[in-house]
Parts: C-alpha cells; sequence; structure tokens
C-alpha cells in the first residue's frame, strides 16, 4: 500500500486544512449546498465537521473531491 499516496494529491494535506479552505472560499451556506450533510447544515463548525468526516469516510470523499475540483489545475 506504500505506492498509493505517491499519486495521491492530498497526501500530506490535513483534513483541517481541506475544511477552513472550503469554508474560507464558499462559506458554510454554499458549503452545504454543494455537499448536502448536516455539519455543514446545522449550527456549523470546523471541529463539529473534522469529527463527522473522520468518521463518514463517503462524506469525507465528497469534501476531498471538491477541495481538489476547487484548488487544483
Amino acid at each position: 500500500m506504500s505506492g498509493t499516496q505517491v499519486n495521491n494529491p492530498l497526501h500530506g494535506v490535513k483534513l483541517e486544512k481541506v475544511v477552513t479552505d472550503l469554508v474560507a472560499h464558499y462559506g458554510w451556506e454554499e458549503l452545504s449546498i454543494r455537499i448536502n450533510i448536516n455539519c455543514f447544515k446545522s449550527d456549523p463548525s470546523v471541529k463539529s465537521s473534522l469529527k463527522f468526516l473522520r468518521k463518514t469516510p463517503w462524506a469525507r470523499e465528497k469534501v476531498e473531491t471538491l477541495f481538489l475540483d476547487t484548488f487544483t489545475d
């Protein structure tokens, strides 16, 4: 499994940076429209979002994909 990280553009990027950069770019409201999850809609915070995303792989994947689509060419 060691070779899989080489082609991972998120390797070394912390989930906290992913969330904070997306919030800075879109804001919570737009983020909740783009990714329909409660942690972005109901009293959102970086801390609560990280807690949810760390235990919810499908949601984390959506957030990471949006991050890549937004901040990479």
